[in-house]
């Protein structure tokens, strides 16, 4: 899987991601509320049901190239792994006329992952004899399970808080957190996991002349570390490596609208990447491993409109604009993780089968990103090249990324 702000998955529901992953201040769909804003829970005054699953599609491919005494040495490397399933769970506890509204929800909320064969013609994915990383594989996922109360202040405004419980997953081959070995190179990980937790606030306000807002903040989720058992590619054993990887903190703001015909919603998102673990640090350490993705906060907005001049059939649309968190100077510490969508456009649509069924389609397409910086080495550090850039180098990561999304919405009581 690879996520689209940073790597983050911009929205989760069928019908939230068709609207760009809007929920922050337009509270619309109920897992889409319980990702963004705890306090949208209590625009809905019936109990409700939101399931739905994405089949996602990602093009990664890496091309790097050195100088030669006889030219230019270069080759692209294109990603040959599968597809991913991303589930969505949600459930809100309503009651029209009660001021308590409760939540629970499981989200696929965050990953990445590529497989890049090993090449003859490209130097980043060169034999490690050769002097490049060999077959590139890596595969993260985060799911997050929430318990979700709001409460209204009054009729116009509420506040909610959730805990947050998360389980991550990372495998990596080969494992640059490692220390290499002179003769056998970096070793490959096994799959290794982590628990995490953390919290979410949020305020909402919903005026009757149709206009909404929303703030929320998604705290750190601070994971244990991930302990990944070593082994070279000869089968001898590497040890064993502890790397600390954080989920970052999330503040969001959001405006709504809506009439008789249209809904209309506005989200902002800052992602602070650079004040969390496994992302703030980077570079080599004393032993050459690399110390950590160095990734910048990035800054998110996304778009959505739904359309309701069709009896039970609403139709959707959203856009997401994402600044790229790989910065140009340590983008090679990213090939296992190539973060690089800044614009996403996604439509959708539901049908109301009966006042309690209905069912949700969506796509979404991230249009191709790329980022470019130079191969680095450890034995080329000096104090003037931190990184140790190999001059005369460049590596390049492109992306575009395309989902399916299909759900159900089950409402319950009066």
């Amino acid at each position: 899987m690879q996520a689209q702000t940073g790597h983050i998955l911009q929205g989760n529901s069928a019908a939230n991601f068709s609207m760009g992953g809007v929920a922050t201040g337009q509270a619309l769909d109920i897992a889409g509320v319980l990702n963004w804003n705890p306090a949208g829970i209590a625009a809905f005054d019936r109990s409700k049901l939101s399931v739905s699953a994405g089949l996602f599609f990602s093009t990664p491919e890496v091309a790097s190239s050195v100088p030669t005494p006889v030219g230019t040495f270069s080759g692209n490397t294109t990603d040959e792994k599968g597809n991913s399933i991303i589930p969505t769970a949600a459930f809100v506890f309503g009651k029209e006329g009660s001021k308590h509204h409760a939540g629970i929800h499981a989200f696929g909320v965050s990953g990445f992952g590529v497989e890049y064969p090993m090449s003859e013609t490209n130097p980043i994915t060169l034999p490690q004899s050769d002097g490049g990383f060999g077959h590139v594989f890596s595969n993260y996922q985060l799911m997050q399970v929430g318990a979700t109360y709001a409460y209204e202040l009054s009729d116009q405004f509420s506040i909610g808080v959730a805990p947050l419980f998360n389980y991550s997953a990372l495998e990596v081959r080969p494992n640059p957190l490692a220390s290499p070995s002179l003769t056998l190179g970096y070793p490959e990980s096994d799959n290794a996991s982590a628990l995490g937790f953390g919290f979410q606030a949020g305020l909402y306000f919903q005026s009757e002349s149709g206009f909404k807002a929303g703030a929320s903040y998604k705290s750190t989720q601070f994971f244990g570390d991930l302990s990944m058992k070593n082994t070279y590619l000869d089968g001898s054993d590497a040890g064993t490596v502890n790397f600390n990887l954080d989920f970052p903190a999330i503040y969001s703001l959001g405006l709504g609208y809506s009439n008789d015909l249209f809904d209309l919603g506005v989200d902002y998102r800052y992602i602070d990447y650079a004040n969390t673990d496994g992302f703030s640090t980077t570079g080599w350490t004393q032993m050459a491993a690399v110390a950590g993705f160095g990734w910048q906060s990035i800054s998110v907005v996304t778009a959505g409109v739904q359309f309701k001049g069709i009896s039970n059939l609403p139709i959707r649309a959203g856009y997401t604009y994402s600044q790229n968190p790989v910065q140009s100077e340590t983008a090679f510490f990213s090939t296992s993780a190539p973060a690089v969508i800044e614009h996403a456009f996604q439509f959708g649509l539901g049908y109301a089968v009966s006042e309690r069924f209905a069912i949700n389609a969506g796509y979404h397409y991230g249009l191709a990103g790329e980022v470019s910086g130079q191969l680095l080495s450890p034995l080329l550090i000096t104090a003037v090249n931190p990184y140790g850039a190999v001059p005369g180098s460049n590596v390049t990561h492109k992306m575009t990324t395309s989902m399916v999304l299909l759900g159900v919405d089950i409402a319950f009581g009066k």
